[in-house]
């Protein structure tokens, strides 16, 4: 496919060349997202999209996704099938100011129900409303196997012929527990109803008739036309029309998208611009927008406009974003396209899910085991009646009369009412003490001063109380990195000239108590930076080298300047460039101004003028950016800055002054700084002659253009003399390092999901710890091999040894996902899947780093076992289903190689994508995942994660609103795991498991009286105790273990993390810790129970306890003080508190029996109160207390002496089998692998610029300078209708 029509170059002379269209929104490459669809790109070959020609229905696909990372011409899909799935793809039409028009589409929900295709503006992200409360909130609650259960019991205890309680002894905990978690649910759901209304109530200008009239949010429409102002947020997906910018340019601040707060440019299309000039000639615009349906791709847009019978290309470099801000730009106008869900950022935002904790669900389970367990047990209950019945009324017939029923029904009956008497053994008191306990520790977790962040004022805030105990079993953290990891400010930090390094003065690191740039009246005094020796080498003016190193940074960038209240305000694309030109700004060299073909530097208080001549425009195959000037003395000067690795190569010599500045770079590298080389030289006049002549020649070529000027460039771009290196810190939140190292040895892997660009992330990771120079880090080609050969080896591959054994780290972008993560998508293939593009510009040198590349893989391949050979290529035959099953198998294979990874850093990844991630490692290894971020692009990813923890930070607070936790900083989320978590966790399995114990211990002496009573289903002990036994006998000693239980102290928690592996390994509460505890409480409940009846057998007299009510009392007094001690003996976190519950539980159960056993209330209602004096006598015989107390003796040693001597035979084990075991010998030992070619092995080259390519054609076509004529001071000073007010 051709490259469209060539552009004529500016002129002879100066600028650089005339670019071909700028990257489209698939070009990503290795910069920043600013470059993904930053600017105007078309889809019609590499038509300029500034064009006003009218251009026919391009053929969609082209320009969607570039693989190099140079300039070049976009092809098409070169796949019919592909062509036609975006075809279809493309049904989204909206009609500028016609809402009726817009209206008349409609979509099928559901057989003949139909309703409107485009969605209004109304966000809801509440999960109720006034209705659907009520009967959603019981539906989701009746999901606990629990709360099913308990409603069967009620039900059947409302039956008289079988209930053996009155049915609201269970029916009031039953409502008591439904209204706290409902009453729970209901205050997080006002407060995203809170949130929705303060953002559907947001102020806008729409425009309506002939005048823009103040509205709201909610009222807009697909097709309305919108006015914003500076500082305004984008309501909705808006094609840009115009603005008062040069050219209708719009700056934004998409921090709330992608995270970044560099600014990125949107540009109208150039007929928007030139005709809509005024309000009424945009009240009669009727353009048409076709483009495709709404999905998440958040940096992609494909779409036409149709006007006045001509159509013009659109593609991601032409589209306001919702929630994008307006940053130096008066005034701009756009028309809706997207509105309300149908967004991208609410396609990215997903949706609420119901989280539940592991052990919510295991104890879901458990339920059905002990339901099924007791069905089992009351069937044989039942049957065993039926048998003693039958005999019974053999041997005593005059009773018969008694017994009218036949024996199965009897039976029958007898089979509810044991299910009744035994529904205890499920005691609904745990799950109502359970909201209490979760409550009480997010209390803890809201009370802690040490997680106070005080400079913001933000405490640390536990938004969900139903997943503290998740917060001991995290497995995975995905985290975001900008404003997460790092405080997303970037400062400069050292600097070496001539080989000598300067770094700050020690007084300066904080603020030196006299300002030293006072001499400098344009000096920025927000600059921390200063080194005394510098500035007075810099003022005498004397060094050539320090002056021409200052004069590089004011020169050589795409910043643009503007005043304001006699300020000079920078704009940088990237906030790497902008910190290094207000570097220069205060010592002197000060970036003044700029035309289409100057630039205006203040140098020590003297104006000078330079000429531009080029500009060699930085892109992220290049790694650099050169300006070519003249000098007002009339030389020619080439200014160039990038990566140490370009810059080096290009050297004219190599001397004492380059190797000293190579020992700096590796200096500031081991300090985690963010490098960048600068040199220059001198051009003759003849030798420009030459090649400004092929510059042009090159301009104008049709096929190859992008490839012809890259080498043009390399060819000035030589025999450069260095001047010296800048660092840049991306400061690092306080902490991070040392939690993320802590975090490690608690087992967490910890990913970095970011939309920056690789270079930073990856620099970021080396900062914080996450990566190592002892790293093998891995690639997109060799994960590729690695995951090729998961299948052709019977996917045993990645379980290797010699895999497992070796540090490895990955490192990938977000196309290389779109590949794995294509089955999770819901979007058209053909959006997803890359296209074919042509090969692209080499830089010198490349061939030996493929050459290195080459001889890596093969070591990989070699060590690790991988064959050599090609991987297989795609059957084009191959039907959908074996495709489906090979995307399955690898995304299985990825996450199989990146759980054996010390860390994953995905770069470049879109909001949706970083949930995709997230549920991708939860579909495949059932792990605990907390994600946390503070923007509102981590929303998706931390709805997605089973906890999701918000950052209060400079992104805004929607991340805090959809989080399950709130922090102050990243640091604190080591003692939000390390030492709240696994209490929660320790405190909860506990509990679980005491109260298993106790209940078991207590109730299963009724299956054993049951053998004694001739299987009547008579209860055994007095009713009062049935009903008082979970509520106040056994209950406050259980709720001290779940709410105050401590193991050890949050310091030596935080001390020793390996600690922490209890909980991701379910150690503490399990099937067999649940075996255990049902096992324990039934050996307490033989013991109590058959010890006390073959004592009392053929006893008579005063001290006899043979009778039903004495021997009761016996055995519920045993059972009492045997589960006392055993919570004494559990209990290690000793306070007045936890003996003041153990001797409250005893005191309520003296008083109540006292109470309910007097002859007061027995004269009242002998039925009720049938027990007179029952605890009385036998307290009162020294004979029975000796029986209580044998039973507690008898239950108690032996558990202790088990507990003491196991764990001591264990610790003795253990050392026998590390000593016998000696060193071992079978540690794999890799060879060292050469890494891929990254510059050198000590030295990381972190090339700053997060801006896309195209800043510097902005600025030498004069776009970004000039008044157009576009939208004017006329139409954005029209005024607004005053009475159109917002509507309150």
């Amino acid at each position: 496919m051709g490259t469209g029509p060539a552009q004529t170059p500016r002129s002879t002379r100066a600028g650089p060349e005339p670019s071909p269209a700028p990257p489209g929104p698939g070009d990503t490459g290795d910069s920043d997202l600013t470059q993904e669809g930053s600017g105007p790109a078309s889809i019609c070959g590499s038509v300029s999209q500034q064009t006003t020609e009218p251009l026919s229905w391009c053929r969609v696909g082209e320009g969607q996704e570039a693989v190099s990372e140079t300039r070049r011409s976009p092809t098409s899909m070169g796949s019919l099938a592909q062509r036609e799935d975006l075809q279809d793809a493309f049904t989204w039409e909206v009609q500028a100011n016609n809402r009726a028009y817009n209206a008349q589409f409609k979509e099928k929900v559901f057989l003949c129900w139909r309703r409107k295709k485009c969605k209004t503006n109304v966000i809801r992200t509440a999960k109720y409303n006034f209705f659907s409360f009520l009967p959603l909130n019981l539906y989701e609650q009746l999901h606990r196997v629990s709360n099913l259960y308990f409603l069967l019991i009620i039900i059947l205890q409302s039956i008289p012929d079988i209930s053996t309680l009155p049915w609201f002894s269970l029916g009031a905990p039953m409502v008591c527990l439904l209204f706290i978690r409902a009453a729970r649910d209901l205050v997080d759901d006002i407060g995203r109803h809170k949130s929705d209304r303060a953002i559907n109530n947001r102020p806008c200008q729409i425009l309506m008739g002939k005048s823009f009239k103040r509205k709201k949010w909610q009222n807009l429409c697909v097709g309305d036309v919108v006015c914003l102002h500076k500082d305004n947020i984008v309501p909705a997906d808006m094609l840009l029309l115009a603005s008062t910018e040069p050219s209708s340019l719009c700056h934004v601040e998409t921090v709330d998208i992608d995270g970044e707060t560099n600014l990125k440019f949107r540009q109208a299309l150039m007929v928007t611009h030139k005709e809509l000039t005024s309000v009424k000639k945009m009240a009669s615009f009727q353009g048409t927008v076709t483009c495709e349906a709404p999905n998440s791709r958040m940096h992609h847009f494909v779409g036409c406009l149709e006007w006045n019978d001509k159509k013009y290309s659109l593609d991601i470099g032409n589209l306001l974003l919702r929630g994008c801000r307006i940053r130096n730009t008066d005034t701009c106008y756009g028309m809706v396209i997207y509105a309300g869900f149908d967004t991208k950022i609410m396609k990215n935002c997903g949706k609420i899910h119901l989280k539940r904790t592991k052990l919510d669900l295991l104890m879901n389970k458990l339920v059905v085991v002990i339901f099924i367990s007791v069905v089992l047990i009351c069937l044989v209950l039942a049957f065993s009646f039926g048998f003693s019945v039958t005999e019974f009324k053999d041997q005593h017939y005059y009773l018969s009369g008694l017994h009218g029923s036949s024996v199965a029904a009897e039976s029958f009956f007898i089979f509810w009412g044991f299910l009744i008497l035994l529904s205890v053994t499920i005691p609904m008191s745990m799950f109502i003490l359970s909201e209490f306990i979760y409550l009480g520790n997010s209390v803890f977790i809201n009370w802690d001063v040490q997680m106070y962040y005080q400079p913001q004022d933000v405490p640390a805030k536990a938004r969900s109380t139903s997943l503290n105990d998740h917060l001991g079993q995290v497995e995975y953290i995905f985290s975001d990195k900008t404003g997460t990891l790092t405080q997303n400010i970037l400062t400069f930090n050292k600097c070496c000239i001539n080989g000598r390094v300067y770094g700050p003065d020690s007084e300066a690191r904080t603020r030196p108590k006299e300002n030293p740039y006072l001499w400098n009246k344009f000096a920025d005094g927000k600059l921390l930076f200063c080194n005394a020796a510098l500035l007075h080498l810099v003022r005498s003016n004397r060094d050539t080298a320090v002056r021409e190193f200052w004069r590089l940074l004011a020169i050589c960038h795409t910043v643009m300047v503007r005043k304001s209240r006699h300020q000079l305000l920078y704009q940088a694309a990237s906030p790497d460039e902008g910190a290094l030109v207000t570097a220069a700004r205060n010592f002197g060299y000060v970036f003044l101004s700029r035309t289409q073909d100057t630039i205006t530097i203040v140098e020590l208080g003297e104006e000078r003028v330079y000429q531009v001549l080029a500009i060699m425009d930085f892109n992220s195959m290049r790694k650099r950016m050169s300006v070519l000037v003249r000098k007002p003395e009339g030389t020619i000067c080439l200014y160039t800055k990038g990566a140490d690795t370009v810059i080096f190569e290009r050297l004219h010599s190599r001397g004492a002054t380059e190797f000293a500045t190579e020992a700096a770079l590796a200096a500031f590298a081991q300090e985690t700084l963010r490098t960048l080389c600068l040199a220059y030289r001198e051009v003759a006049e003849d030798i420009y002659d030459n090649w400004q002549q092929r510059h042009q020649e090159a301009s104008l070529l049709l096929q190859n253009r992008a490839q012809a000027l890259q080498q043009v460039y390399n060819e000035l771009e030589q025999n450069l003399k260095l001047l010296g290196a800048t660092a840049i810190e991306d400061r690092l939140q306080d902490g991070v390092p040392e939690t993320i190292k802590c975090l490690k040895k608690s087992n967490i892997k910890i990913w970095v999901l970011t939309g920056d660009k690789q270079e930073t992330a990856v620099n970021v990771g080396f900062a914080c710890e996450l990566l190592s120079e002892n790293m093998l880090i891995l690639e997109e080609k060799e994960i590729t091999r690695i995951l090729e050969t998961y299948w052709e080896s019977s996917n045993n591959f990645l379980t290797k040894k010699s895999l497992s054994q070796v540090k490895l780290a990955l490192v990938i972008n977000g196309d290389f996902l779109d590949k794995l993560l294509v089955s999770l998508r819901k979007e058209p293939r053909a959006l997803v899947q890359n296209v074919n593009v042509d090969e692209a510009w080499q830089e010198p040198g490349q061939s030996r780093r493929d050459f290195l590349y080459a001889r890596r893989l093969s070591l990989l391949c070699r060590r690790f076992g991988l064959p050599l050979a090609a991987p297989r290529a795609e059957d084009p035959a191959e039907d959908s289903g074996a495709r489906r099953r090979s995307e399955v198998l690898q995304e299985r294979a990825f996450v199989d190689l990146a759980s054996n990874c010390q860390a994953v850093i995905c770069c470049r990844v879109t909001p949706r994508q970083k949930a995709l991630i997230v549920a991708l490692v939860k579909k495949y290894h059932q792990v605990v995942t907390l994600a946390i971020g503070d923007g509102a692009n981590d929303v998706n990813m931390i709805k997605t994660a089973d906890v999701g923890v918000g950052l209060a930070g400079q992104e805004g607070m929607q991340a805090v609103q959809n989080s399950d936790f709130v922090l102050g900083q990243f640091c604190f989320l080591q003692r939000l795991l390390l030492v709240h978590g696994r209490w929660s966790y320790v405190r909860i399995c506990k509990f679980l498991r005491y109260f298993f114990y106790k209940t078991m211990a207590s109730m299963m002496v009724q299956i054993w009286f049951a053998c004694y009573n001739g299987f009547t289903a008579q209860p055994l002990y007095e009713g009062w105790f049935l009903a008082l036994f979970n509520l106040l006998y056994s209950t406050l000693p259980a709720l001290y273990i779940g709410v105050f239980e401590q193991d050890i102290s949050a310091e030596q928690s935080l001390e020793q993390p390996e600690l922490y592996l209890a909980g991701q390994k379910d150690e503490l509460f399990n099937y067999w810790v649940f075996v255990q505890a049902v096992a324990h409480g039934m050996a307490t409940s033989l013991v109590n129970f058959f010890l006390t009846l073959w004592i009392s057998r053929d006893t008579a007299g005063p001290a006899s306890f043979s009778d039903h009510q004495s021997f009761a009392v016996v055995v519920a007094l045993s059972s009492l003080l045997s589960i006392t001690m055993e919570v004494i003996l559990i209990i290690k976190y000793w306070t007045v508190l936890c003996m003041v519950t153990i001797l409250l539980s005893l005191g309520f159960y003296a008083i109540m029996t006292t109470i309910t056993q007097s002859f007061w209330l027995f004269r009242v209602s002998p039925k009720t109160f049938p027990f007179l004096y029952a605890d009385l006598s036998v307290l009162s015989s020294p004979s029975i207390l000796l029986v209580v107390l044998l039973s507690v003796s008898i239950n108690t040693f032996p558990v202790l002496a088990l507990r003491v001597i196991f764990p001591a035979l264990k610790k003795l084990l253990t050392k026998e089998e590390k000593v016998e075991e000696g060193p071992s010998g079978d540690v794999f030992a890799a060879e060292p692998l050469p890494h891929l070619y990254r510059e050198s092995r000590a030295r990381r080259s972190s090339y700053a610029f997060s801006h896309r390519e195209g800043y510097a054609d902005l600025i030498t076509q004069g776009t970004i300078l000039r008044r157009g004529p576009g939208v004017n001071s006329d139409i954005a000073s029209e005024s607004i209708d005053p009475s159109d007010e917002v509507a309150s």
